[in-house]
């Protein structure tokens, strides 16, 4: 999933991208909400985690512009105050989800992939395709009962291709939905992950590449 995270504060921020990210998420940070509404204007966000207190543009205005877009990002809204009069306004903003700092990660991380589930159709919570299984809350694969050893990006490069249930996904999807902005559009690290994610499955192979579509399972 692709995730932005949108706090002034450079140190938190980026203690939320490196745990987002141990969990194979793709993350974007930014500092501000003028280059927050920038951002999601170009870029297909699964879950916004938005600081309330922002510095130029608050992050108030920045939920109500995204309630207000034909965007599909839920909006995770963060702040310092966790009062129910503060809470009830921030989905009067049209938040999908607060969280009171200071937070565990644990609960963030469950929250965001709470949220995610509600942008994409109904999944089981338990990803199934012949005798290769993936819990995407436990973070384990398995194939015939083995546990796989996989790296987050190719933990979540699989996860997107049992998602799509069949449909061939091209290389420029996957790296738009499991690689952040850091990301080289013109470097071959799909294909490469796809090569050292396939050995990894065993035989059968389960991974095919569509000509000129890109792959599936």
């Amino acid at each position: 999933m692709r995730i932005l995270v949108v706090e002034d504060h450079a140190e938190l921020a980026h203690s939320v991208a490196r745990v987002l990210r141990r969990e194979g998420m793709a993350v974007d940070v930014v500092y501000d909400g003028s280059e927050a509404l920038d951002r999601t204007t170009v870029v297909d966000y699964d879950v916004v985690v938005l600081d309330r207190d922002l510095p130029g543009v608050h992050g108030d205005d920045v939920c109500s512009a995204l309630a207000s877009q034909p965007v599909h990002a839920r909006v995770l809204m963060l702040t310092a105050s966790g009062t129910i009069a503060h809470r009830v306004e921030g989905f009067s903003l049209g938040a999908d989800d607060y969280l009171p700092k200071p937070f565990a990660y644990a609960e963030l991380v469950a929250r965001i992939r709470a949220l995610a589930r509600r942008t994409q159709p109904a999944l089981p919570p338990v990803l199934v395709h012949g005798d290769l299984r993936l819990d995407p809350a436990q973070r384990i694969a398995s194939r015939a009962g083995v546990r796989l050893a996989l790296t987050p990006k190719e933990f979540a490069v699989l996860e997107y291709l049992l998602t799509a249930q069949g449909r061939a996904v091209s290389a420029e999807e996957l790296l738009e939905r499991v690689w952040d902005e850091a990301a080289d559009p013109f470097t071959t690290t799909v294909k490469a992950t796809i090569n050292r994610l396939r050995p990894k499955l065993g035989d059968p192979p389960v991974i095919e590449t569509v000509p000129r579509g890109g792959y599936r399972i």
